[in-house]
């Protein structure tokens, strides 16, 4: 191999952003790629290669519900909050989607979600041992399809195929994640709730999510922060990270998504995404508390979000910890 052809491949290798250590032994180790962007949307720092289209999974949920508002939807509060949600399918979630569909003659037959368990682990060991078995309104998506169909129901549109790429909707999904991210979309695929997926880069996702918090009041980018700002528990849940982030520092937007995606945006408009390449989401935690350390956010939740025990014998032997 050519010396040129060994620095490419070395340059396409990710940094680690994260190390698993147990007993003092580093016994694995997390890649990906991140960005920071300045409060004026400049790059401040950048690991790993931002650049690259990924699918930010679940992060893209605040551009899908802005895009239910622009095309007629009129919610605010709790349940835009979770039309924008990975809800962890706690009793008030689920309540909550069933009032939004019958509110719209609809019923949840009609959603298209695939059966599934509450994503919270807790809350599916309950919901399991009360008798109950996978259901399309458990699956964590089931608020932002809920929205996606009651939009569909005002506008007279297509409900049976409110999935297909090239439904109104979703074209007009399509839009607003472009605008939101400045680019256009390098990929479109299908999410693990069906819905189109929009490929952006990092940095792309990381200006959408500046873009929402700074966006002008009564603007449907604007109203979905507040949403998800005002009402954190249901975009997430009670035991989840973004949850506990938008709950304790003020003005901040969390969004995380499937194979280890995270989008946050300060209420100043500094930003960050990371993902990690191996879509483990226990490097998520370390990583993000160690770069909004980085960009001098001081509070105790930081830390909670940041702490990943590795257990042995039932007992804390080490941790997964940021590399950066």
């Amino acid at each position: 191999m050519s010396s040129s052809s060994s620095s490419s491949h070395a340059a396409a290798i990710a940094p680690v952003l994260a190390e698993v250590v147990r007993s003092g032994f580093v016994e694995g180790r997390h890649r990906g790629s991140l960005v920071v962007l300045a409060a004026d949307g400049s790059v401040e720092l950048a690991l790993g290669d931002p650049s690259l289209p990924v699918f930010p999974r679940s992060s893209n949920k605040p551009m899908q519900a802005a895009a239910v508002l622009r095309a007629g939807l009129d919610i605010d509060g709790e349940r835009l909050a979770l039309a924008a949600a990975s809800h962890s399918g706690e009793a008030f979630h689920l309540e909550l989607v069933r009032k939004m569909l019958a509110g719209h003659g609809l019923t949840a037959d009609e959603l298209l979600t695939p059966a599934d368990l509450p994503l919270d682990p807790v809350e599916a060991e309950a919901y399991l041992a009360s008798g109950q078995v996978r259901d399309k309104v458990a699956m964590n998506c089931s608020g932002k399809h809920a929205a996606m169909l009651a939009v569909c129901a005002v506008n007279g549109w297509d409900r049976k195929g409110y999935l297909d790429a090239a439904h109104p909707l979703q074209r007009l999904v399509r839009t607003v994640v472009e605008d939101a991210a400045g680019e256009p979309v390098g990929a479109v695929g299908t999410d693990g709730c069906g819905a189109p997926l929009m490929a952006v880069s990092l940095t792309g996702l990381a200006r959408a999510f500046r873009h929402f918090v700074l966006a002008a009041p009564g603007t449907a980018e604007r109203r979905v922060a507040d949403a998800m700002r005002a009402h954190p528990e249901y975009v997430a849940g009670t035991r989840r990270p973004d949850t506990w982030l938008m709950r304790e520092v003020p003005g901040t937007l969390s969004k995380m998504g499937a194979e280890a995606v995270q989008a946050v945006a300060l209420a100043d408009g500094r930003a960050l995404a990371f993902k990690i390449d191996d879509g483990s989401t226990r490097a998520l935690g370390p990583v993000l508390a160690r770069t909004l350390t980085l960009m001098g956010v001081d509070s105790p939740v930081v830390a909670r979000i940041g702490h990943l025990p590795l257990l042995g014998g039932g007992v804390e032997v080490g941790s997964v910890r940021a590399a950066f």
